[in-house]
């Protein structure tokens, strides 16, 4: 159990951001691609874990000051640096074995992740702003991953969309550390002497503002409502406001957005804000087959 919660498969969820692509490119049914999809979710989150392990043997100090990471395998002394490390390389192994069979060219976008990521851990993740666009790029190489992998071409919509989303949940994380700070008088990370409440609160408002703009945008757009045989995009907004406007509650009213991980996963409204929004896609791309029915 101790190796299982180092690895944090829990967090293997952000890695469903690479059946992103084929489910808008309507062929999330076709078995050969949703196989090929299947198997780079799984070097990715290999990859993703080994990652973990990176950060959390570089910041066992770091994690013990802090009321929630100070329980974490190695920072606890759960498990000793020589494991952590054996787990480390047999999770990169693991990851690039499922990775090849995907193909080099996700081979290569998984090897961007990795680098950047190391590289994150390494230091990276200690200057502000920075810190919550790598981390924000991430998932933009996640959905660029899974465009490979299905062999399907990505909207600049859709990776403007899963960018500012990500971004706006990183500064509502960092916001929390500042929480934490002033509650125990000690910086929870390095990057966070770069932030302040106030800075943090502009932040999000503006990213979830530009955030309800750009997707009012993208389902107006010309080239969105032909592809989708429908001027009705638009109606799917009410979701994209819904989980905000309850991810922004959880932030300013009761302080707990340590990790977007547990929102999504304990969260009942933001459940099901994204059901609705998914089912909504779902019909339009999937159902019916007459097209002419949502004109």
């Amino acid at each position: 159990m101790k190796f299982l919660k180092l690895l944090r498969p829990k967090h293997w969820v952000k890695n469903a951001f690479l059946f992103i692509p084929l489910f808008f490119a309507g062929e999330i049914f076709k078995p050969d691609k949703l196989l090929d999809v299947l198997v780079a979710f799984f070097a990715f989150s290999f990859i993703a874990s080994s990652i973990y392990i990176l950060n959390d043997y570089r910041d066992i100090e770091a994690d013990r000051l802090h009321p929630v990471k100070c329980k974490r395998p190695l920072a606890s002394g759960a498990i000793s640096r020589p494991a952590a490390l054996a787990l480390f390389i047999i999770c990169v192994s693991a990851g690039y074995a499922f990775a090849i069979m995907v193909g080099d060219k996700f081979v290569f976008v998984l090897s961007i992740y990795f680098v950047l990521n190391i590289l994150y851990c390494l230091g990276l993740k200690n200057i502000s702003i920075l810190d919550i666009i790598i981390v924000s790029t991430g998932f933009v190489l996640r959905v660029k991953s899974g465009g490979v992998a299905a062999k399907v071409a990505l909207s600049e919509w859709l990776v403007i969309m899963v960018f500012l989303l990500s971004l706006f949940m990183a500064i509502a994380k960092r916001r929390d550390d500042i929480i934490i700070k002033q509650d125990s008088g000690k910086d929870m990370r390095k990057a966070a002497q770069g932030y302040n409440m106030d800075f943090l609160n502009v932040m999000l408002a503006l990213v979830s503002a530009v955030i309800i703009v750009a997707y009012l945008m993208y389902t107006i757009s010309p080239e969105t409502q032909a592809r989708f045989h429908t001027y009705r995009l638009y109606y799917t907004t009410l979701f994209v406001i819904g989980g905000l406007l309850r991810y922004l509650q959880i932030t300013y009213v009761q302080n707990s957005t340590g990790s977007p991980t547990k929102i999504l996963y304990k969260d009942r409204f933001i459940q099901l804000t994204i059901l609705l929004w998914v089912l909504s896609f779902y019909v339009l791309i999937y159902l019916p087959t007459d097209k002419t029915f949502f004109e």
